[in-house]
């Protein structure tokens, strides 16, 4: 059998809890997941029809502009005008009129009415009129130059295979788009039509023909895979599956160029094909299963939230309920854990007559006599702490006192009537404004006082061989502290810093933003001290006040100092040393930042007593 601290523990109210969950949680999934499975076959239907019409959109943009393209040669092809001048040939006055009144208005017309950059030749097979064209160089594209018609002569043209294997004319009907001369290199691709005379249907007579090259990227414009997904592909191929234009995944254009669908894994890809009539190419999409597989987890996710959201609301139900029953449990446990952390306060108030209301006045009175006892011992503390924060507060008077009056007791001795009496007076000064109508906590304003009036005392016994200077911010001198904090240091290192006949002392007093506190630093010149003795000063508890005989007396000045700062403002403030032998001292002192009266302070302190007790 295992032993109970080893079981987990698991409140009556959660057990309750969990039984609830079970009954919620497997129905709620089931359902859900037979309307995910109706939701994802039917999104898949969706998808499919969604991608087939909008890859007939793109065809049908595709074939808007080339008919847009073919309506332009319309222009030329029906004008009934133009075969009437295009037959006449003669030279010079007449073929001057008829090129400039006719044919460069017309051209213009054309290459002005279109959407798309066009550049359209004309070969005309009546040889009087003149030739007008721009001489590119070779190697460069002519349709760079934007909208623009040239005129040639039709025997330009007679000799090549592609005018050659242009098929017989019907009328209006006959219009191939086809890449010829250099087209492909350009990326072009180019609408070819005869311009016949059309006076007699029956017996049509070629006049000219009419060639409008234009971008293959702007009549395909429309095939851009993002239209059908991230990762897809759109893909135009011409005669032979030879790709004539693709958008979309680089790994998919590859295998496309490579070949056709064998080089695309069917598995993973799915395929939707639609014919360009215009053209007779194939317009080709490929979707990836995973697109696909992506969108359905968005379904999924969908479920998953709604049956998430359905077993949130039911839970909470059943949350109310089983809390319902195992309130009461909850209630004593409560208490009992507060009991566990020292609070004593917390009370149990139930309605009814049954074992709970017996138990809760047994625990009620519990605790009462348990605070009872205890505000007996923190009241026996708190009276013990004040009576050493008071002794603390009291002996260092009597400390400076014995050294001041050994001084005075030199000066005597020595003859020195001038300055004994003048130390006398600043000592009685001092006293004077040490004694602070009896408190014990002061501003700092008046500690520099202070100072300056122990300054003064052992300025009568140096004279020029000490040197103090101050700087304090004058913004601090309004909070208060704890009184007779910065003597001590400065009587410690006329004591024992001399190095030499000479020594300065600097006392340094700021306002630390960072830490909310307000530091003193007294800094001497003087001898220093080893790290082994600051660590021994420094040390907290025991090592401070664990001082040898020897050592004690120059340790307690610091010693008194941190514990009266400790004891009325908690701590984190106190006293902390750092010392260089043959180079001096410096001492810390961090108070916090108090503007309340001395009597808030005493409460604050008496509080802090009590807990620490």
């Amino acid at each position: 059998m295992r032993p109970p601290g080893s079981r987990v523990f698991l409140p009556f109210g959660v057990k309750l809890f969990i039984s609830y969950l079970v009954l919620i949680i497997v129905p709620i999934f089931l359902f859900g997941y037979i309307a995910n499975t109706i939701l994802v076959n039917s999104y898949r239907a969706q998808m499919n029809s969604n991608l087939a019409g909008t890859l007939k959109q793109i065809r049908d943009n595709i074939a808007y502009k080339m008919e847009d393209t073919q309506r332009l040669s319309d222009l030329l092809y029906y004008d009934e005008s133009m075969p009437l001048e295009l037959m006449r040939y003669e030279e010079g006055w007449v073929s001057y009129q008829t090129t400039k009144k006719l044919l460069i208005p017309k051209f213009r017309q054309v290459t002005d009415s279109s959407n798309l950059r066009i550049w359209m030749s004309i070969y005309l097979k009546n040889g009087t009129l003149p030739e007008i064209y721009n001489a590119d160089p070779q190697g460069t594209d002519p349709l760079t130059r934007g909208n623009h018609w040239d005129l040639y002569h039709l025997n330009r043209i007679e000799n090549k295979p592609w005018f050659n294997a242009f098929p017989p004319e019907e009328y209006g009907k006959t219009v191939v788009w086809r890449q010829v001369e250099d087209d492909s290199m350009f990326g072009r691709i180019s609408l070819l039509r005869r311009l016949v005379d059309t006076r007699d249907p029956m017996e049509l007579e070629t006049i000219g023909f009419i060639r409008i090259s234009v971008y293959l990227s702007e009549i395909l414009q429309s095939v851009d895979a993002g239209k059908i997904g991230s990762g897809s592909m759109l893909s135009v191929s011409g005669e032979g599956g030879r790709r004539m234009y693709a958008s979309g995944e680089s790994g998919l254009l590859l295998a496309s160029e490579l070949g056709s669908k064998a080089a695309i894994d069917p598995d993973r890809y799915t395929i939707l094909e639609e014919t360009l009539p215009e053209l007779g190419w194939k317009l080709a999409a490929y979707v990836p299963n995973s697109v696909v597989a992506q969108d359905t987890r968005k379904v999924n996710l969908l479920t998953l939230v709604i049956c998430l959201l359905s077993v949130g609301l039911i839970s909470i139900v059943a949350f109310g309920v089983s809390r319902f029953f195992s309130r009461r449990v909850s209630k004593v446990v409560s208490v009992l854990q507060r009991f566990q952390q020292g609070d004593f306060h917390k009370r149990i108030h139930y309605r009814g007559n049954d074992e709970f209301t017996i138990i809760a006045g047994s625990l009620n009175k519990l605790g009462e006599q348990t605070e009872h006892l205890i505000q007996e011992v923190y009241v026996t503390n708190l009276k013990k702490k004040e009576a050493e924060l008071e002794t603390l507060q009291a002996q260092i008077n009597p400390h400076f006192l014995y050294n001041t009056l050994s001084s005075i007791s030199r000066l005597a001795k020595f003859g020195q009537v001038e300055k004994q009496h003048q130390m006398v007076m600043n000592l009685a000064k001092f006293y004077r404004l040490s004694l602070n109508e009896g408190q014990t906590v002061i501003s700092i304003y008046h500690e520099i006082e202070q100072v300056q009036a122990y300054i003064d005392i052992q300025q009568v016994k140096y004279g020029e061989r000490m040197e103090v200077h101050f700087d304090v911010d004058p913004q601090i001198v309004k909070y208060m502290t704890v009184k007779l904090i910065l003597q001590p240091f400065i009587e410690n290192a006329l004591q024992h810093a001399w190095r030499g006949d000479r020594i300065y002392i600097r006392v340094v007093g700021r306002m630390d933003d960072g830490s909310g506190s307000i530091v003193f630093r007294i800094i001497d010149d003087g001898s220093g001290m080893t790290r082994e003795r600051v660590e021994e000063l420094s040390g907290s508890g025991s090592a401070m006040s664990g001082l040898g005989a020897g050592k004690q007396r120059k340790g307690y000045g610091i010693r008194n100092v941190n514990d009266r700062i400790k004891l009325y403002f908690g701590s984190d403030y106190g006293v902390s040393l750092y010392s260089r032998q043959g180079i001096g001292t410096c001492v810390t002192i961090r108070i916090p930042v108090q503007r309340r009266s001395r009597g808030e302070i005493r409460e604050s302190t008496r509080n802090r007593i009590g807990r620490t007790g």
